[in-house]
């Protein structure tokens, strides 16, 4: 299970990944990633995730949310996960995972986020992301 490693460390291992924050270099956001009953607010201001603050929260400011069952999270963060959950944008199709709020900011940097949350898969491996 890579929620740990999301809450503890997807900040430092973002943070490390020069082509990560050069992608994200004109991105300014904060969204909420919901895996069954837990969340994060995870701010990111000019490509760098700033904080990555575990909920529970009381009426939280988010521009969006993706909300997933720790299930369908976990396989995602598989080193290999399985068709269907290989990609953000498989789960969106199959509904394992749900997009709520301002989708604009999300789309416009869908590479950014595809490769944020695909962090924790190499992290858990033990391996270098």
């Amino acid at each position: 299970m890579r929620f740990e490693v999301l809450s503890e460390q997807l900040g430092a291992l973002a943070n490390a990944t020069a082509w990560l924050v050069h992608r994200g270099r004109f991105l300014d956001v904060c969204f909420l990633l919901q895996a069954g009953d837990v969340c994060w607010l995870v701010r990111i201001h000019r490509g760098r995730v700033e904080a990555v603050e575990p909920g529970p929260f009381v009426m939280p400011r988010w521009t969006f949310a993706l909300r997933a069952s720790e299930e369908a999270w976990a396989t995602f963060w598989q080193p290999v996960p399985p068709p269907g959950f290989h990609d953000l944008m498989a789960m969106l199709k199959t509904r394992a995972l749900r997009l709520e709020g301002d989708q604009q900011p999300f789309f416009a940097n869908l590479r950014y986020f595809k490769e944020l949350l695909a962090l924790p898969r190499a992290a858990g491996e033990g391996r270098s992301p």
